[in-house]
């Protein structure tokens, strides 16, 4: 292996550790905030993509029906909690939130993909469609049980992961698609040629963590989700909505999730499952980061891309296996050197 060859393997490595380290960094932050082992993170990835491959082509993509089932199953589930005490109030926030919110998304996308927008709108389309799928999911699938145990929620993840897969292939169907990219041309550094989308991909990467740093620095929204991370019940007695906080939370992770199935779309194919495993990549690096720490899930994120690429080009058939092989030893290590506690 020349020098050629360890250039064009470290750039790979590096871009698809920047997508793991957005999706690590979302699981760790739901993690955090509602200790909810988020399984269909990979899903909004592949949502992303398929979606905005779909608008490429001047379709409407299934994704926004899915997105007016669920506020609607949203706003049936609030109905039923208001049973016990109705105010009119909480119901016109739900209707606006839960009902307006996605037909005003429909709405958008069905008068503008006829001005065949560029890459960016559509791009920016994809996130409006995707980014509120989070909350309605939170409301329908995590809020009713929220003072479950882990492993309940653990289970429950599993069933959503499910359901969300099988919306998938309802919504595009069993074969693969790709977006056109959101920027042509590539850039040369020295002798090695990076391409543009790549560029917006560690841009992106980049600005998720300075906007999320800047996020729970200096924002209330922000200082409430960390009071949530240290200490739910905590949290709860000075006033913090934990309600709130989770539903924060997952909207963010399905913001990072849509934006790491727009920038990859263009570099791969995407099917309806595809999500799952580039998910557990994810995964792979939050549970290295201890599921508490956003730099070191970072590192990691970038470590497990880089083994990927190396393991794709020494033995690509065992690739899968070398990457996902790379928790054992954390989980050996942090169970010699961790105190045995139940689970409250």
């Amino acid at each position: 292996m020349d020098s050629t060859i360890l250039a064009f393997l470290v750039q790979d490595g590096v871009t698809s550790g920047a997508i793991y380290a957005l999706l690590g960094l979302s699981l760790v932050l739901v993690f955090a905030v509602t200790r909810v082992i988020f399984i269909p993170q990979g899903e909004f990835v592949a949502y992303g993509a398929l979606t905005l491959a779909v608008l490429d082509v001047g379709r409407v993509p299934g994704t926004l029906p899915l997105l007016l089932g669920l506020g609607i199953a949203s706003f049936l589930f609030d109905l039923i909690a208001m049973r016990r005490g109705f105010r009119s109030q909480l119901l016109v926030t739900s209707a606006l939130l839960n009902l307006a919110l996605p037909a005003l998304v429909y709405g958008l996308v069905v008068t503008v993909m006829p001005m065949q927008p560029g890459p960016i709108v559509r791009a920016l389309l994809t996130i409006l469609i995707i980014a509120p799928m989070g909350l309605y999911i939170y409301r329908v699938a995590y809020r009713p049980l929220a003072d479950a145990s882990v492993l309940v929620l653990l289970i429950t993840s599993v069933g959503v992961h499910l359901a969300l897969m099988g919306m998938g292939l309802f919504a595009f169907g069993a074969e693969g698609l790709r977006a056109q990219p959101l920027a042509r041309g590539s850039y040369s550094l020295g002798f090695l040629p990076i391409p543009a989308q790549s560029l917006w991909i560690y841009g992106a990467t980049i600005a998720a963590m300075v906007g999320l740093y800047v996020f729970f620095e200096r924002s209330i929204l922000g200082k409430a989700l960390r009071a949530t991370a240290v200490n739910r019940l905590g949290a709860r007695l000075v006033g913090v909505r934990t309600n709130l906080t989770g539903g924060t939370a997952f909207v963010l992770a399905s913001t990072i999730g849509v934006i790491s199935g727009v920038l990859i779309a263009p570099i791969t194919t995407i099917y309806y499952d595809t999500g799952f495993l580039i998910g557990l990549k994810g995964f792979v690096a939050a549970i290295i980061g201890g599921l508490s720490s956003f730099p070191l899930t970072a590192i990691a994120a970038i470590t497990v891309g880089l083994v990927e690429a190396f393991a794709s080009f020494f033995a690509s058939n065992f690739k899968e296996i070398i990457v996902f092989s790379l928790i054992i030893p954390v989980l050996v290590w942090r169970s010699l050197t961790t105190d045995p506690h139940e689970d409250e």
